[in-house]
This record gives C-alpha cells, sequence and structure tokens, in this order.
C-alpha cells in the first residue's frame, strides 16, 4: 500500500472522527440582551402611554447592530391590576401589548414591579428594568430594600419621572442609586427626550456600557446625564 493511500485513509477517519464530535456538540443558542419596560398605567397616565407606544420601536431600533433585545412589558392599574408579559422580540408584538392597555386610576405598584425584576433575574439576568411614572405612594423604606436587593443582582433601574412630584423624585433617585441604575426627569410634551432615554437604555441593556457610551456621543444631553450616574 503505498503512502498516499495510507494518508488518504488517515484524512478520512479524521473527518469522520470531527463530524461525530461536532454532531455531539450542543449548539448554544444566542441569548438576547433582556429589558423590563415598566410603565405606570394609573389614570394620568394615558397621555405618556400614548407617547410610550409610539416610541416603543426606539428600544428595538437602536439595538439592531447590536444583537438580539428582548422586553417583557410591565404595568399596573386600577385596584390592584398588576400584567407582565411574555419576552417579547419584535416591536409589532410589543405595539400589540400596549395597544390593548387603558389606562385606570389607582394606586402605585411599584414595589411589584421591582419584585418581578427580582424573580426574572433570578432566573435569568435581566440587563436593565426601565421604570416610567408620575408619583409614589408607597413606603420608601420599602422600595429601597428591593432597590439594594437588584443592585446586588447587577440589575439597574433606570428611573424616569415625568413631572415634578418632589416625594417621588426622591424615591426615584434612591431607587436607581441603589440599584445601580439612573434617574432622569422629563416632559411628556418632549417626546424626543423620553425616545433618547428608551434607546439609551437599549443599547446599555443589549451592549453594555462601551454601547452605551457610543450612543451618548450621538446623541448627548440627557442620555450624557444617564451616563455620567451609572456606577
Amino acid at each position: 500500500m503505498s503512502d498516499r493511500n495510507i494518508t488518504t485513509r488517515s484524512s478520512s477517519q479524521a473527518i469522520d472522527r470531527f463530524i461525530k464530535q461536532a454532531d455531539k456538540t450542543p449548539v448554544v443558542a444566542r441569548r438576547e440582551g433582556r429589558l423590563i419596560f415598566a410603565l405606570d398605567a394609573t389614570a394620568s397616565r394615558q397621555p405618556t402611554w400614548d407617547t410610550a407606544c409610539q416610541l416603543q420601536s426606539e428600544l428595538f431600533l437602536a439595538t439592531r447592530d447590536l444583537g438580539g433585545l428582548a422586553i417583557q412589558l410591565v404595568y399596573y392599574r386600577g385596584f390592584k391590576e398588576f400584567h407582565a408579559s411574555p419576552w417579547l422580540t419584535q416591536t409589532e408584538r410589543l405595539l400589540k401589548e400596549m395597544n390593548r392597555v387603558t389606562c385606570l386610576g389607582g394606586h402605585t405598584q411599584i414595589a411589584r414591579v421591582l419584585k418581578q425584576a427580582i424573580r426574572e433575574t433570578r432566573e435569568q439576568a435581566v440587563k436593565a428594568v426601565i421604570l416610567v411614572g408620575d408619583c409614589c405612594e408607597e413606603k420608601a423604606d420599602d422600595l429601597c430594600q428591593l432597590a439594594g436587593e437588584l443592585g446586588m443582582l447587577r440589575t439597574p433601574v433606570f428611573a424616569f419621572q415625568e413631572g415634578h412630584d418632589i416625594d417621588a423624585q426622591r424615591v426615584f433617585q434612591q431607587i436607581a442609586q441603589l440599584s445601580g441604575g439612573a434617574y432622569v426627569p422629563f416632559d411628556h410634551r418632549s417626546p424626543a427626550v423620553l425616545k433618547d432615554l428608551l434607546g439609551a437604555v437599549a443599547v446599555y441593556a443589549t451592549g453594555g456600557k462601551q454601547a452605551l457610551e457610543d450612543f451618548q456621543a450621538r446623541h448627548g444631553g440627557e442620555v450624557k446625564r444617564l451616563t455620567r450616574q451609572l456606577k
């Protein structure tokens, strides 16, 4: 038998072994950056909810070059009504979920939002939580305890407050600080600001702080204020 035949047979055997080994190797699915999008849907929130519906696509558009993004829509309204959607990866599905909602009067349920974030991130890391609201009717100490737990889990809360309620401002700032996130106020009459803020957090959830800094360089303004607060 010639050396050429021996070499050919050895190469063929090596290829067969490689194929068999590859068949046994598990395929690791790519995991999207996970983000909880939590909104106050009590009675006073309808104008901002409508604005958020118009801007929700920014969450996906801002991250299209960074990899996948999975969003869970969370909201509270009415008498102890609290909802958390499945994890969504398409803007059409998120918009469909949001369009079903009509705001109803009721008390805030921020504690339930934070508990939902803790529960989800213990199953699989949640990279960021967006909390949009205008007031807080809960005990600050209880919320700060939950925010601290999220900080330990490295799940930052980005608290975006509409309006000028001083008590809510203090609580939102503490939630952001204890969780390792950021606090930024906004006015629903300036949707461009909220658009940039949503995009910034989506970018952070998908690409981390470096991606956020690149995003900030293109947008500045309130995005810069947000970035400066991150630990």
